[in-house]
């Protein structure tokens, strides 16, 4: 790591300047007002971290087993679109960086590399312990096409679908429409042959190509036994991305998911909802240990993963973080990220008296009110 990179916020003022505006912007902006957007970051300094002392943390064990894998830590990278736009390796070297550190990535139905060739990736280089790779799956109109997306991450060796749910149409993203967003002419989204599905071609007019394009190809008809048909068509854990309420918890555990993920997409959809660690304590309380809870948004330091574990997260994604890594030094760069969160990670485990996961608990953080008062 760069004496320079000496936490996440100092890879994105670098991204910032290496970065086409229209591809930082892309990466970077939430919808609307992005009220959301600072909201996911802000909620995080509304927690107060309660540390214990006197405790032996010689030795700090952040492995955790998730959806069957053992992963060296629970921080594990989101599914984030378009990556060559970053880099010209794009998703390949963030699969080589997260085999690397022994940890999982969720690859984007939107990639610009295939299936198979960020499996092979991972699998083909030097790890610290396994790497292993989760598809993140949109319901296409075409559903043959959507299983066959399915298909090829089963017979690749991905672990578990995350299926998105909170996206029938594309939240109002002003910069994109500013930019009239399309994608940068020598790439695709590599894992659909027609160009239309490929998002390469196009008359998107004044608007956002990508706001076009899932109009046009994703189903805003998903109901919940869309879940039920997708369970029966694959052997894969599926986990539900994108639940922000106890309500709606409570109904996929019932529809028999392995795994939830506590998502506002990054607030790239709907403007105002809550911070995901907000709703994350409702969620997890809902389940009632149905399934394992997951949560991603506004993680930005290791103390941000610690506050999520404490609240009930079995493991936290990161996806912007990823982005501003890999856009200033490719597969170094994101391996640098996810090494600086997981130090950050130890060391507040160790000065919060934490020696493994399975001693992060509700008691170690408080709301800044109830803090106050001690």
């Amino acid at each position: 790591m760069s004496a320079k990179h000496v936490c996440v916020s100092d890879f994105e003022v670098e991204a910032r300047k290496v970065l086409p505006k229209a591809v930082y912007d892309y990466y970077s902006s939430g919808a609307e007002e992005q009220t959301t957007l600072a909201d996911n970051v802000a909620a995080f300094k509304r927690w107060r971290l309660i540390p214990r002392v006197l405790r032996d943390v010689s030795s700090v064990d952040l492995s955790v087993s998730m959806l069957g894998h053992k992963l060296n830590m629970p921080l594990c990278v989101a599914a984030t679109a378009m990556q060559r736009m970053a880099h010209p390796d794009g998703e390949t070297a963030t699969a080589r960086a997260c085999r690397a550190m022994g940890t999982g990535m969720m690859l984007s139905s939107w990639a610009t590399s295939t299936i198979e060739e960020v499996m092979s990736a991972m699998t083909s280089s030097p790890g610290n312990g396994d790497g292993v790779l989760w598809l993140q799956l949109y319901i296409y109109k075409d559903r043959e096409l959507t299983l066959s997306l399915v298909r090829r991450a089963e017979e690749a060796g991905y672990g578990a679908i995350f299926v998105t749910v909170d996206t029938p149409y594309l939240g109002r993203r002003l910069e994109d429409m500013r930019n009239c967003f399309k994608l940068p002419s020598h790439l695709r989204l590599s894992n659909f042959s027609s160009d239309s599905l490929a998002f390469s071609e196009g008359d998107y007019g004044n608007d956002s190509g990508l706001a076009v394009y899932v109009a046009k190809a994703i189903d805003p008809a998903l109901r919940w036994d869309d879940i039920t048909w997708l369970k029966k068509n694959t052997r894969l854990p599926v986990i539900v991305k994108g639940v922000l309420t106890g309500e709606d918890a409570s109904r996929a555990v019932r529809y028999g998911v392995d795994g939830i993920l506590v998502s506002n997409h990054g607030a790239r959809q709907l403007d105002g909802v809550p911070a995901t660690l907000d709703v994350l304590e409702e969620v997890v309380e809902a389940v009632k240990g149905g399934c394992d809870v997951y949560l991603d948004g506004g993680v930005r330091r290791g103390t941000d993963v610690l506050k999520a574990l404490a609240l009930g997260a079995k493991a936290v994604f990161i996806g912007r973080p990823v982005l501003w890594g890999l856009s200033c030094q490719g597969e170094q760069g994101v391996t640098a990220v996810l090494q600086l969160l997981r130090d950050e990670l130890t060391l507040a485990m160790a000065l919060a008296g934490c020696r493994s996961l399975s001693e992060v608990s509700p008691s170690l953080v408080r709301r800044v009110d109830l803090a106050s008062r001690m």
